[in-house]
Order: C-alpha cells, then structure tokens, then sequence
C-alpha cells in the first residue's frame, strides 16, 4: 500500500500526510510540481521530525510517477462512482489524491482503475486533502489486515 500525492499545493497536508505515512508505515510518493516551495525546511516544520522517518519518493512529473507505480492506481475523487463502503482493496494499492485546488486532470482521472468518493452530507464540496488520506487509507488498511503490528 502507498499514497500518492499529485502536485499539492500545502505544505501542511504534506506534512501531516508524511506524519501518516511514518505512523503507519505507509510510503508516499509526490508528484511534482508542488505548489510551494519544496524544502527539507519546509516539510520539517509542517511535518516535524516524523517527515525524517517517514518513507517519500517525488516524482518529477505524472509520466514519470506513472512509470514507477508498482501497483493498482485508486484515485479518491469527488468525482468518483465508487462510495468508499463498497470499493475493494488490495495490498498493492496505490491511494492517489489529488491537488487541494484542482484534484487532478482528466488524463489523470483516466488513468486510474478505482475511483473512490468518501460520502460527504448534502451541501459540502470537499474534505482537508490530509483528513481524505487518512480515512482512505485507515479503511484500505482495514480491509487488506495492512495495518502495522
């Protein structure tokens, strides 16, 4: 199981993602461009010191994240036909989210074999791009028993 990261845009989600990621033995792949400036700094301060242990590949473009994906391409999208209570799992899965202003391209979009949505009550847009990482992951691990020991 990874996450993957397409060009956000906060260094914060970042951060608490990498947090997630370190506690939960989950690697993380950033698909650049990011949206700020994209430091050691930077991350060391949204993420504290769980962005050190935390295990991060980036990606300099789509093409080239695409090329080195190990395994089944998830995207969790508002857009997606699957509510996240019937979507399957698998161990191998890579949990895409996409950029916290504008998700991510049709290209993109097209590319996945799951697209997931996390139900939402009437009249809200979107959930914190770290908050939807967590409840994705947190059931993806659930089901596939990923969960560390």
């Amino acid at each position: 199981m990874r996450i993957a990261l397409y060009q956000p845009d906060q260094a914060g989600n970042v951060g608490t993602i990498l947090r997630l990621g370190a506690c939960l033995a989950t690697p993380i792949d950033i698909v650049e461009p990011c949206g700020f400036p994209f430091s050691d700094r930077a991350l060391k301060r949204a993420g504290m010191d769980y962005a050190e242990i935390a295990a991060m590949r980036r990606h300099a473009s789509w093409d080239a994240f695409a090329a080195a994906a190990p395994g089944r391409l998830v995207l969790f999208t508002t857009r997606g036909a699957t509510p996240l209570p019937a979507a399957r799992f698998e161990a191998e899965d890579v949990l895409l989210f996409g950029s916290e202003s504008g998700g991510v391209p049709d290209a993109v979009h097209a590319a996945a074999a799951l697209r997931v949505r996390i139900p939402q009550a009437g009249g809200t847009r979107s959930l914190n791009l770290a908050v939807a990482a967590g409840i994705g992951l947190s059931e993806a691990l659930r089901q596939t028993n990923g969960y560390p020991q």
